[in-house]
């Protein structure tokens, strides 16, 4: 045999172990993603909006007005104060006009003008409740199930049960308010007792990088890194064939990996400056009022397009002075003004991108709070509202969803479910439906249970399926 020959069939034969390997690697992504898929999904991913603090349902999107015949007075016959500081007050009647909007006739508020605009895109959920009066563990019940921390997120649970579609970019990423961390911080897209590689991946909101050393540092030449990245290599595969049975270390690996590949996916998709000047408008991306988080939104509808599997947004950050979220206890008005103006834009310019783009079809939009605000001030003579969490709203948009819906009712203040009541396990048990997982067989076995995000709780809420 020649030379040229055996060249020729030893580099043909490598190209072939490569491509069988390919091959095999994508049969086996593909098969991890299809087994945990019970039926077809009528969403490939999910955006989650998540405001921290505890929006004001009563003075958002559920109108009572007997809130106006009883303002001033003393709440009378519904039990316990459920606010956290306890201190009752007289009921104070919405601090918005209210009127109905779009086809479906939704009431909002004159808080939110943009969403307003959305309505019959919306699905709206007015009786929502929850464990907890406290906004650490109804944050993390909300995103977790639970209201202990240390639970895998449910973006871990999406990405353990149906994988990622590109495998260069994170298939669970986070987008934290560039005003400051929400409370609990990391708990909030911890993998749990999960894998490790199926953690959120936060990005830096507040600074031009959106990953820590993304980029090689100029004193280091290429041929230094990539010697230093086939040494290390070497040094993981050794290790890993010693220990088989080490499986955090080989999602450890596997996100050391994903690391490597996000130097060049991550510049490309966070480039924002590179969209049109007036989808940048569509989400005020460039207005200071709504530039963080308008940001935030746009930088969350190129992820979704590019593979990422779930985007968890967050408006606002944890407790301060003055506040960053919507914790509004001292004065409802100006804490929901301010909040407003930074989340209302952004979401509805996200809604409509979505949907102008076709994405709307296969994506499903959450957008949720911890818990709601009650209906009587926060002590006698306060403009405040206290935390409440035995009723208040949330909305879903997109795939699966019946748009310019609204189900359940509150009672006559907003103060308990009067009809079609809507746990947080049932609110998950929806989202997993909507992505085609049966709620009850997405488990992983941890400490002698099958665990599962929805515990052992949880419906399937059909009258919000279209």
């Amino acid at each position: 045999m020649s030379r040229r020959h055996f060249l020729w069939s030893t580099g043909g034969g490598l190209g072939a172990v490569a491509l069988a390997w390919l091959g095999q690697r994508d049969a086996q992504a593909a098969a991890g993603a299809a087994k945990m898929t019970h039926f077809a999904p009528r969403a490939r991913r999910v955006v989650q909006i998540f405001c921290c603090g505890g929006v004001s349902h009563l003075d958002t999107f559920d109108y009572k007005p007997e809130l106006e015949r009883f303002d001033g007075k003393t709440l009378e016959g519904k039990g316990e104060n459920l606010g956290f500081f306890g201190q009752p007050g007289r009921v104070m009647k919405s601090v918005y006009a209210f009127r109905q909007h779009g086809r479906s006739g939704a009431w909002v508020s004159s808080l939110l003008p943009h969403l307003a605009g959305c309505v019959d895109d919306l699905c709206f959920v007015h009786s929502m409740a929850t464990k907890t009066n406290n906004h650490t563990p109804a944050t993390f019940q909300m995103n977790s199930g639970f209201t202990l921390n240390g639970f895998p997120s449910m973006g871990a649970w999406l990405s353990y049960g149906l994988g990622t579609e590109n495998e260069n970019l994170p298939a669970f990423v986070v987008l934290p308010d560039p005003r400051g961390m929400i409370a609990g911080g990391s708990i909030n897209w911890t993998s749990g007792f999960l894998p490790a590689n199926h953690q959120g991946v936060p990005f830096r909101t507040q600074s031009a990088e959106a990953i820590h050393d993304l980029r090689t540092p100029a004193s280091v030449g290429e041929s230094h890194r990539r010697a230093d990245m086939e040494l290390l290599a070497a040094m993981n595969r050794d290790l890993a064939a010693a220990h088989p049975d080490e499986t955090a270390f080989a999602a450890r690996l596997r996100s050391y990996e994903l690391a490597a590949r996000m130097q060049m996916s991550i510049p490309e998709a966070t480039a924002l400056d590179a969209e049109p000047e007036s989808i940048r408008n569509l989400y005020g991306a460039d207005d200071p009022a709504t530039r963080g988080f308008g940001r935030n939104c746009l930088m969350a509808r190129r992820l979704l397009e590019r593979g990422v599997r779930f985007v968890q947004i967050f408006n606002g950050g944890s407790f301060g002075s003055p506040r960053i979220n919507w914790d509004g206890h001292e004065n409802l008005k100006e804490n929901h003004d301010t909040q407003a103006a930074t989340m209302d834009r952004p979401v509805a310019g996200l809604i409509r991108d979505l949907k102008q783009r076709g994405m709307l079809e296969d994506t499903l939009v959450v957008w949720a709070t911890e818990f709601g605000r009650g209906p009587a001030t926060q002590g006698v003579g306060s403009p405040g509202r206290d935390h409440h969490p035995t009723a208040f709203t949330c909305f879903l948009a997109g795939a699966g969803v019946r748009a310019g819906h609204r189900h359940g009712v509150t009672d006559e203040v907003g103060y308990f479910v009067a009809e079609d009541k809507v746990t947080v396990p049932d609110f998950h048990a929806t989202i997993l439906h909507l992505l085609g997982i049966d709620h009850e067989k997405l488990t992983f076995y941890h400490n002698g249970i099958n665990r599962r995000l929805t515990d052992v709780h949880g419906e399937v809420v059909r009258g919000v399926l279209a």
